[in-house]
């Protein structure tokens, strides 16, 4: 089996480090919209664990729900999540992408396809 990969559009990665810096010095978290294996926007969630924001990042059940509506408000599918380490070393935790199956019953596992991402120091930036 091919692993799939998802490819950022330059935008996303520009949202995703402008997040990082609005929230800073505690974690970020948003949802990734596209289509197939593109994403092409974000849509920036509040952070609302109680154990800590600046090492900690939850994802309410409503938040996913708000998420999976303005992606369909904005003609795409909610491809995934992503998040920011605050003064961690500039790079990703992991380059791993896991994509809900349609049957929504597992996820299978991909990775982010640097070749295709214009932009691939969306990390580093966020972390500065």
């Amino acid at each position: 089996m091919t692993e799939r990969r998802l490819a950022l559009e330059p935008a996303v990665g520009r949202a995703i480090r402008a997040h990082g810096e609005e929230t800073y010095p505690h974690e970020c978290c948003g949802a990734l919209v596209g289509d197939g294996d593109r994403a092409l926007e974000t849509v920036a969630l509040p952070n609302t664990t109680e154990e800590g924001p600046r090492r900690r990042f939850l994802v309410r059940p409503s938040d996913y729900r708000m998420a999976e509506q303005r992606a369909r408000e904005l003609g795409g599918e909610l491809l995934g999540f992503y998040h920011s380490h605050p003064d961690h070393p500039a790079r990703p935790s992991h380059m791993t992408v896991w994509w809900l199956k349609h049957d929504r019953t597992t996820f299978e596992k991909g990775e982010l396809n640097g070749d295709k991402n214009s932009d691939t120091d969306t990390a580093q930036a966020v972390h500065r």
